[in-house]
C-alpha cells in the first residue's frame, strides 16, 4: 500500500486520513498539522523518511514561479531536505498544470463564462498557472500579491506588471521569515478585513483558501471561489456566508478537498520515472488517466 504523507506547518485542526484506491493501487492519504512549528514538521519527515512513498510540503511552497522564472523561499529549504529518501514536493508541479486544465475544464463545459468576469487572485506568484489562465480566458484580473502578502493596497492588473514586480521584489520577499508571507499555525484562524472592497467588486475570487479565508468578509453574496484546499467546515461557512459556488482544483477524497502537495505526492508515488526527471507533459497524462475533475458544488 502506498502512503502519502502531507507534513503541513499549518493548522493540526485540518488534519484527515483516507484510505482510497486510485488506478488500482491503494493508497493511504495523510495530512499532518505541525501549527506552525517548522522544527517538528521536520522531524516528522525525518522519522518517516523511507518509510512513505511521497511526502507533500504543506503550509508551505519551497518555490514561487512567474513565466521561466522560479524563486526559492528560503525558509522552505530544511524542510525539503529534510527527506532523503522519499521523494518530498510541494505541489508546483501540478499548479503549473492541474490548475490550467481546470480553467480549461470550466470554460469547455459552460460551468463560468470568464469574458468580463471580475476575478480577484490573491496570489499569481503562488498560481502562476491559474493566473495565465484566467488571463488568456479573458477575464477582468486583479492580482493581489501586493495586497494580501505584504499590506499595499495595490491591486496589480496583468500578468506583465506581476512579472515586474516580482522581478523586483520576489529575491527579496523569498528570503524573509514564511511566517509574515503567508497565514500558519494559529494565524489561519485570525481575519484580517483592511482590503474587503477588492471581495466585493468581485466575482470570482480565487488562489490558495487560507489566504481568501484570512481576508473574507462575513459576508460574499453570490461569489464564485476557485480555490484548493477545503474541508467540511470550509464549505459550511462559505454556504453560510452566501457564496453562490465553490470549485476546488483537487477533487473530494473522503469529505474534503486536500492541496496540491498531497495530490502531486499522489502522481510521483503512481509515476514509474524518477520524481525529479517529471514533466508537465507526465503529470497531464497522469491526470488524464486518473479522470481527475474539479470539485463543483452549487452552495446557494
Amino acid at each position: 500500500m502506498k502512503h502519502v504523507l502531507s507534513v503541513s506547518i499549518g493548522s493540526s485542526k485540518r488534519n484527515h486520513k483516507i484510505e482510497l484506491e486510485i488506478l488500482g493501487e491503494k493508497f493511504i492519504i495523510e495530512r499532518v498539522g505541525t501549527d506552525g512549528n517548522t522544527k517538528k514538521a521536520i522531524e516528522i519527515i525525518k522519522e518517516m523518511d523511507g518509510k512513505v512513498s511521497a511526502f507533500g510540503m504543506g503550509g508551505i511552497d519551497l518555490y514561487v514561479c512567474i513565466g521561466n522564472k522560479r524563486y526559492t523561499i528560503k525558509d522552505a529549504l530544511p524542510m525539503a531536505r529534510a527527506a532523503r529518501i522519499s521523494p518530498i514536493v510541494d505541489g508546483s508541479g501540478l499548479k503549473n498544470t492541474l490548475e490550467r486544465k481546470v480553467i480549461h475544464y470550466l470554460i469547455k463545459q459552460k460551468i463560468i463564462e470568464f469574458t468580463n468576469k471580475k476575478v480577484l487572485l490573491v496570489c499569481g506568484m503562488d498560481r502562476f498557472g491559474m493566473a495565465e489562465s484566467l488571463e488568456n480566458a479573458g477575464c477582468d484580473l486583479v492580482l493581489g500579491d501586493l495586497i494580501f502578502a505584504l499590506g499595499l493596497p495595490i491591486p496589480l492588473k496583468s500578468l506583465k506588471s506581476l512579472d515586474i514586480i516580482a522581478s523586483i521584489i520576489a529575491p527579496v520577499v523569498c528570503k524573509l521569515p514564511f511566517s509574515l508571507l503567508y497565514p500558519t499555525g494559529e494565524k489561519q484562524e485570525k481575519v484580517d478585513l483592511r482590503f474587503r472592497k477588492y471581495y466585493d467588486e468581485a466575482d470570482v475570487i480565487a488562489g490558495d483558501f487560507h489566504f481568501i479565508k484570512r481576508h473574507m468578509p462575513p459576508e460574499i453574496p453570490g461569489k464564485i471561489i476557485l480555490t484548493n484546499t477545503v474541508t467540511a467546515d470550509d464549505v459550511q461557512m462559505l454556504s453560510q456566508r452566501g457564496a453562490k459556488m465553490l470549485i476546488t482544483t483537487t477533487p473530494e477524497l473522503g469529505g474534503r478537498s486536500f492541496g496540491t502537495n498531497v495530490m502531486e505526492g499522489v502522481l510521483v508515488s503512481l509515476s514509474e520515472k524518477p520524481y525529479k526527471s517529471l514533466t508537465p507533459l507526465d503529470y497531464d497524462e497522469l491526470l488524464d488517466k486518473i479522470g481527475f475533475s474539479p470539485r463543483i458544488e452549487v452552495l446557494n
